[in-house]
């Protein structure tokens, strides 16, 4: 038996309607909130918990990669290329040790590469429009 999730089904339509500069912005709001949740989750020795969140942010990292055009992205892009490689890297250490440090820089990251996109996305819309 199928239960109605309103939830599940609002961001699945928020995913298919978004522009790819707005899936960026949901990506690194997903991995900062898996942070968030695998640092909770390490606190209250849900290992299991941890873990899974943990690989959830390392599957962001790949996908923001992947989407990075490393054809016209120049300098920029090699240089985000190398930091997800970083967080990526950190990541794993982060859940082989179960280390929150580890995993609260790399929220910090998102947090600054979040911030850094939106003023981006406030300036590409001005220019737009």
């Amino acid at each position: 038996m199928r239960t109605y999730d309103p939830y599940a089904l609002y961001k699945k339509t928020k995913i298919e309607t978004s522009s790819p500069t707005e899936l960026v912005n949901l990506l690194y709001d997903e991995a900062i909130k898996c942070c968030k949740m695998a640092n909770r989750a390490i606190e209250a020795k849900k290992i299991d918990s941890a873990h899974t969140n943990l690989v959830k942010v390392q599957d962001i990292l790949d996908e923001l990669s992947c989407s990075i055009n490393t054809e016209n992205g120049g300098e920029v892009a090699e240089n985000l290329l190398a930091l997800y490689g970083y967080m990526k890297r950190r990541l794993i250490e982060g859940n082989i040790k179960k280390d929150t440090a580890i995993i609260s820089e790399v929220y910090e990251l998102f947090a600054s590469l979040r911030q850094t996109w939106q003023e981006a996305m406030k300036i590409g819309n001005k220019e737009n429009a």
